[in-house]
């Protein structure tokens, strides 16, 4: 019989921004939601339209800081073709006690560096936007997605390899 308890339940995460490690810094993370560009198309001899996929919306990341941290901070602004390289683990728990690792491998750009709102005796807000140029999702070592600009990879296998091969990539 198969395991019914509640499974791979995020306990807790962590940031690493350019390779340094964001612990007890974190107030909480939007990872990349991958997302189908779709167009309406409704042609001769039919009854309703369908929805067609063509290709994928661009990725955005986000976090954020209740510190003013001058590492993070220095990474908006960087020269064209300088990428950041971000990873997000996660631990994922069963109800069973079986623990689980999601890593996320992103990279990017911080486009918005947002100090939020100052007041003093209150607790600040910092919050960060990153443009994602490559983005990995793997749980337990096992792909779940990998994405970047010329393709997309679903458990390991390319989406797009028929298409690549017909323009002869």
């Amino acid at each position: 019989m198969a395991n019914q308890l509640p499974s791979f339940i995020l306990r807790d995460c962590m940031l690493y921004a350019d390779r340094q490690n964001k612990i007890g810094q974190i107030g909480d993370l939007m990872p990349p939601v991958p997302e189908a560009k779709r167009e309406e198309l409704r042609q001769a001899g039919m009854i309703k339209p369908r929805m067609i996929h063509m290709g994928y919306n661009a990725l955005e990341f986000s976090f954020t800081m209740a510190g003013l941290d001058p590492q993070t901070l220095q990474l908006f602004g960087l020269a064209p073709g300088v990428e950041t390289p971000f990873m997000v683990t996660g631990a994922l728990v069963d109800e069973d006690g079986t623990v689980h690792s999601a890593v996320m491998n992103i990279r990017g750009k911080v486009y918005k560096p947002d100090p939020g709102t100052w007041k003093g005796g209150d607790l600040p807000s910092n919050s960060y936007a990153v443009d994602v140029n490559y983005y990995k999702l793997e749980i337990d070592g096992n792909p779940i997605y990998e994405v970047d600009d010329f393709d997309i990879k679903v458990g390991g296998v390319s989406q797009q390899q028929s298409i690549r091969t017909a323009l002869l990539l």
